[in-house]
């Protein structure tokens, strides 16, 4: 089936679909080798993963695409990813949605913060006018070319003028065309667990460690209604732990050969990436002898 079918339809039963982020090519391989429908690319991980800087706009357009062209390329589930505000007016929304669905992308985010933007769980973010964002939003359905590509709509008001204006403003984002909502940082039990029931169009919950969220038991987003659950960072949180690990203690020990049983096997690592369908397509353009 058309990834991009596939996801709508998974999004339309609201049954809570988990969706791991990645942040690089093999990354999105292990999320889809552990059986996950579909895989995440985060902004804060692409600009800490490409840059070495936090996700403070310095990832831009060229960035993002070329994350999200690779990304798609390297699996065959469907990829959500984070295309910040859209890098300007409407004209450039219109432009990002374009670039993101011609890399391939199943479904898009588009915030209304102001640009440069900041991560939605860090203090000092600021909106822009609820009619600007939803003018955003229409350019953005306007745009696509394939009707099966979602656009979801990501208010981070509610951190600066509470929790009924960010509900207001995705109902308004909702009506400009959204597919999905996302009210990012929810900072209650309660206000987790009313933003599905206040809301018409799918939502979409993010599952932030370290964040500003409450993080409820993934069974009980699923009961609530959400949609999409995305588990953003955890898979670079998870990396960089094992990473700084193995260094720590080669390091302390001087002798790699000793933390051999922290590596992945080559033979494995390589069956990930392909070696193995790839040296045999090699082989069949081999002239004959």
């Amino acid at each position: 089936m058309n990834r991009r079918r596939a996801l709508r339809e998974w999004v339309e039963r609201r049954d809570g679909l988990v969706v791991p982020g990645a942040y690089d090519g093999v990354s999105a391989k292990l999320v889809a080798r552990a059986g996950f429908p579909a895989v995440y690319m985060t902004g804060y991980g692409t600009s800490a993963s490409r840059l070495g800087l936090p996700d403070l706009g310095f990832a831009g357009l060229t960035e993002m695409v070329e994350n999200v062209r690779q990304m798609v390329a390297s699996v065959p589930i469907p990829l959500i990813a984070d295309a910040d505000t859209g890098y300007g007016n409407p004209l450039h929304v219109r432009r990002t949605v374009q670039a993101y669905e011609v890399a391939g992308v199943a479904a898009l985010h588009i915030e209304d913060q102001v640009w440069p933007k900041r991560c939605g769980h860090l203090a000092g973010k600021r909106v822009i006018p609820t009619d600007e964002m939803a003018q955003k939003i229409r350019a953005a359905v306007e745009a696509r070319q394939d009707p099966d590509l979602l656009i979801i709509a990501r208010t981070d008001a509610l951190a600066l003028s509470g929790f009924d204006d960010a509900l207001r403003r995705a109902e308004a984002y909702a009506k400009a065309g959204a597919d999905i909502l996302f009210v990012e940082a929810p900072t209650t039990v309660a206000e987790v667990e009313a933003i599905p029931k206040a809301l018409e169009r799918p939502c979409l919950f993010n599952y932030a460690p370290g964040g500003r969220s409450p993080l409820l038991p993934l069974s009980r987003l699923r009961a609530l209604g959400y949609a999409i659950i995305i588990l953003p960072v955890q898979t670079l949180f998870a990396a960089t732990r094992a990473m700084a690990d193995y260094l720590q203690a080669l390091k302390a020990t001087d002798d790699p050969a000793t933390l051999d049983d922290r590596l992945i096997p080559f033979a494995e690592f390589n069956d990930l990436i392909g070696v193995t369908d790839f040296l045999a397509l090699a082989d069949r353009y081999e002239p004959n002898p």
